[in-house]
């Protein structure tokens, strides 16, 4: 059977419909009778959101409605081609699902941001000194963390999309939290890089996750596979840029919260003969391990299940569902073609590797996180080395959390805003670019402290805009199949990545790093490239694929949507989101 390319970056087209641009105003055409019925004032639903419903083809509506019986989807019983609602039942719908879907992943998020931050906040308070390790073994230890998480993370997501993100998720925070606890009894370097390796391979798919918060940023990039893919089920695909975003301001406010918990916490060195940083770890995991327990109540496997024992009246009345359910399938019908709990084959999986068109979009993600990750990891043993003590460098790291806030919203709205995705993304690199220079020729940032910590700030408040990235590689995809396992590939790559940035700073270059800092601008300068040509490739591929639709006449493009073999992101009618 065949399937409709994401229609965020796609042009679902209809029999009698013509290709459009995916990102237009107006996109479209509809017959005569149609638009005159559409432009009626006594519609509920207005007229662009009754365009969009590809189902009005009654040969479409029929054809999924086989393919959904077929797959088992868990909501074709919700399914209805003519359910019509208006535009403030649909802002109700979406409120609830952003109280109750959306609020719960940021509560998540904020779980996996205190285990992957405390580890900065707990070298801070000479944890490398405590168990004889150097900044070396630190290095090691990362490079071992990110290692492990890289191996688990392919597995972890055949193991969601087997079992569910609303089982695994809370299986993973519950066992890595476990682990978190566990470093508070810590006592060398075996035990050091043995509870590195575990959270590696227990947060494999659900987040990346770093020693640094903005590492972390990558974690919860990586936390996209097996998240997403639940938030999927609730939220059009365009819809999940702007959400992507709040999580990543839940991380940051999340550091904020963390930095001042870390200066109360770490001043309980000695309290019944134990190290702050054992506190801090112990104090912590405890939080996140409650967050885990409670995802098992709190994460419904779709808009149709949330009614159990527990939450016997469910989240939505009837109609709810009914309204978000149809709402997503119109937006992407082939989020219809596999049951949540389906697993995926060898040939899904050979599929997605091979799709060179999301290849831009993985080495793009090998490189830009670089810069701003090695920074971010050294951030308070460089503010120790220049003279703060444990509490001022944990306090000295929340400026820049609290300006990210901002930078990031920014940057995500503004990619939306202006529809440009892969260049206001670059802008991370560009804000980042000056700011190396000065790192590593600037003399005021070689001999005088505050300086040098002005000067962090600014490079660490950069605009994040990994979540544009993530967005792309969902929405670039095109089908549920090759979401699942893309969006684990674009974080492997992004994984290497954070193996090398963990490598860059050595103990025989510090304290100034120089020799870091001019590998570190050589790969920024590559990342801004590398961005530009990521945008050129997605421009010239969607003008290949217009040229060959518009040669097709009406009758030929009716015929290739309904019975085209083609799938997902090769489809003639998709076109790349960029």
């Amino acid at each position: 059977m065949s399937t409709f390319a994401d229609p965020v970056p796609t042009a679902i087209t209809r029999p009698g419909r013509k290709s459009h641009d995916p990102d237009a105003k107006n996109p479209g055409f509809v017959d005569t009778k149609l638009s005159a019925e559409l432009s009626s004032d006594s519609l509920p639903l207005s007229e662009a959101e009754l365009k969009e419903n590809p189902f009005l083809d009654r040969n479409v509506a029929q054809t999924y409605r086989a393919i959904y019986d077929e797959a088992g989807y868990e909501c074709r019983d919700a399914f209805d081609p003519d359910l019509t609602w208006t535009r403030e039942e649909e802002r109700s719908v979406k409120r609830k699902v952003d109280l109750r879907v959306t609020t719960w992943a940021c509560v998540m998020f904020f779980a996996l941001n205190v285990d992957r931050g405390n580890l900065k906040q707990a070298i801070a308070d000479n944890l490398l000194d405590d168990l004889g390790l150097t900044t070396d073994h630190y290095n090691t230890g990362n490079t071992i963390f990110y290692l492990s998480f890289l191996v688990a993370e392919l597995p972890s997501q055949l193991l969601s999309k087997k079992l569910g993100p609303d089982r695994w998720i809370p299986m993973q925070v519950t066992l890595w939290s476990v682990v978190a606890i566990s470093q508070a009894a810590l006592s060398g370097k075996a035990s050091f890089y043995a509870t590195r390796a575990l959270l590696g391979a227990l947060e494999g798919g659900f987040s990346k996750s770093s020693n640094s918060m903005r590492t972390t940023s990558r974690l919860t990039a990586n936390a996209v596979p097996d998240l997403i893919l639940w938030l999927s089920y609730f939220y059009k695909s365009k819809e999940l840029t702007m959400r992507l975003s709040w999580f990543w301001i839940s991380r940051y406010l999340t550091m904020v919260i963390t930095s001042l918990m870390a200066y109360g916490l770490l001043h309980m060195r000695g309290v019944h003969g134990m190290e702050g940083w054992r506190w801090l770890f112990l104090v912590e995991g405890l939080i996140t391990l409650a967050i885990g327990l409670a995802s098992f109540f709190l994460m419904p496997a779709s808009a149709v299940q949330t009614k159990t024992w527990f939450r016997p009246n469910g989240w939505f009345t009837d109609r709810e569902v009914g309204i978000v359910v149809n709402r997503v399938l119109r937006d992407d019908p082939s989020k219809g073609d596999m049951h949540n709990r389906t697993g995926l084959s060898l040939k899904n999986l050979w599929d997605s590797i091979r799709d060179y068109d999301l290849w831009p979009i993985y080495i793009v993600g090998f490189v830009f996180m670089i810069p701003q990750s090695t920074a971010d990891q050294y951030l308070t043993l460089i503010l120790r080395q220049l003279g703060y003590n444990q509490f001022n460098a944990n306090l000295l790291s929340i400026p820049n959390q609290v300006i990210s806030c901002f930078t990031l919203f920014g940057a995500t709205w503004f990619s939306e805003f202006i529809n440009q995705r892969m260049l206001t993304a670059s802008t991370q690199n560009i804000w980042l670019l000056p700011c190396l220079i000065a790192l590593r020729w600037w003399p005021g940032a070689q001999v005088n402290a505050w300086a040098t910590f002005a000067l962090m700030t600014v490079l660490l408040s950069c605009p994040y805009t990994h979540v544009i990235n993530v967005s792309l590689t969902s929405r670039n995809s095109g089908s549920v199949r090759t979401r699942s396992v893309s969006a684990a590939f674009y974080n492997i790559t992004v994984q290497v990545g954070t193996i090398i940035s963990s490598n860059i700073y050595r103990e025989n270059d510090k304290p100034l790093y120089h020799k870091g800092n001019e590998a570190l601008l050589g790969i920024d300068v590559c990342a801004i490239v590398l961005f530009v040509f990521a945008k050129v490739y997605y421009v010239w591929r969607n003008k290949q694929r217009e040229a060959k639709w518009s040669s097709m006449t009406e009758e030929e493009q009716a015929d290739y949507v309904l019975n085209t073999k083609d799938e997902g992101n090769k489809r003639l009618d998709f076109r790349f989101a960029h």
